[in-house]
């Protein structure tokens, strides 16, 4: 099961579009609301979340992806959240983040042998071995992404990621951007 954690004050478009695009390819993704299942983003979009933080089940965690905007510090106070991202990162599995969203990453000390990128302004806050300014970035089981400009970018990255380069063009020619 792919999480995406949700907390209020996400940015609709890092959300929504990779949720959209990796279930276009086959995936199963479930949206994690932080502090509940009803959760209103940056631009006043409401959304019931699939799970609760309480429905988040470790041993099923094959991914995890976090949206960035306002709502990182929120999103950053989820014990399961941080939980989920430690077990992907034991386990080896991936996880990714959007916008103001790897600084997560960085202050849990999990980017310092990776390369990354980030919102403009929060490279500081990665720790990162290099903050490479891509719209996004693989570096190991790790995908940063800068922002909402590059979302659809960013899943279909993930998409690449799991289900190999020519799922991704695939799907990235039917939804025309290729």
């Amino acid at each position: 099961m792919i999480y995406l954690f949700l907390a209020q004050g996400f940015e609709e478009i890092e959300a929504l579009a990779p949720v959209d695009i990796l279930r276009r390819a086959g995936l199963t993704v479930a949206t994690v609301g932080v502090g509940g299942k009803q959760i209103v983003g940056s631009h006043g979009v409401q959304v019931t979340a699939d799970l609760s933080e309480d429905d988040v089940e470790q041993d099923s965690i094959d991914m995890v992806i976090l949206p960035g905007g306002p709502g990182t510090k929120n999103l950053e106070q989820s014990s399961v959240m941080q939980r989920a991202v430690r077990h992907c990162v034991k386990t080896g599995r991936p996880v990714a983040a959007i916008c103001a969203a790897p600084s997560i990453l960085g202050h849990m000390g999990l980017l310092k042998n990776h390369r990354a990128t980030c919102f403009p302004g929060y490279e500081r806050e990665l720790g990162a071995k290099e903050v490479t300014g891509e719209g996004v970035c693989v570096s190991g089981t790790i995908i940063t992404g800068k922002g909402a400009g590059v979302a659809l970018e960013f899943a279909l990255k993930i998409v690449e990621q799991l289900c190999g380069t020519e799922k991704s063009i695939q799907l990235g020619k039917k939804l025309q951007c290729m």
